[in-house]
């Protein structure tokens, strides 16, 4: 049986943290993993902005529950869906999830945690597993599956190279240019087309 895993931020929907910076005026928080490949310190810089300026969870939600999928995205997944089953392999956290996977038809999300006080502080971060990523994809190979990955950030080479097939998706020039083992698609009909190859390789 064959199964695709996708990133959520950067392919399906926008970048969460990229959307908050804009409507909070702080454009420190624009960074993502497509820049930063330490996922903790990127954490630990972002935790500690929304501490200074004393920005709360509800503020976060707020920004989340204006956002759209990515043009396309909706169409492409449902497709996607109808030709296979589907998991979505994302650093985010389910707090800020819930009302995009909506918009999405509720695919299955597997994600972290964020630690709340009870005053709407984000206190902290719990991930799932370190490098849950390459596990999940080593953990669905174990049970013989066949797995296609595609992502756009550095947190995605790792199960995108474990997975049986896989590409980068719309990555930025530094990822692509360090990673010309890896092809790049960057529209959904090419990612498709890609994927459906995947699915129908022996």
């Amino acid at each position: 049986m064959k199964l695709v895993c996708l990133d959520l931020e950067g392919v399906l929907v926008p970048e969460i943290w990229i959307a908050f910076a804009e409507a909070s005026g702080i454009p420190e928080l624009r960074r993502t993993t497509r820049e930063e490949p330490d996922y903790d310190k990127l954490m630990k810089f972002r935790l500690a902005l929304l501490k200074e300026r004393g920005l709360k969870i509800r503020d976060i939600q707020a920004v989340i529950n204006t956002m759209e999928p990515l043009d396309g995205a909706w169409d492409f997944l449902h497709r996607l869906r109808s030709m296979t089953q589907v998991i979505i392999l994302s650093d985010t956290f389910e707090e800020f999830a819930r009302p995009l996977m909506a918009k999405l038809d509720y695919p299955t999300l597997f994600c972290n945690n964020l630690v709340i006080a009870e005053d709407g502080t984000v206190t902290d971060y719990r991930l799932r597993q370190k490098e849950g990523k390459l596990h999940a994809v080593r953990a669905l190979k174990s049970i013989n599956m066949q797995i296609f990955a595609a992502g756009d950030s550095f947190n995605d080479l790792a199960m995108i190279r474990e997975a049986d097939e896989g590409c980068l998706f719309r990555a930025p020039e530094g990822i692509r240019s360090s990673c010309n083992d890896l092809d790049c698609m960057d529209s959904y009909q090419d990612l498709l087309g890609r994927i459906e190859r995947f699915l129908h390789s022996l």
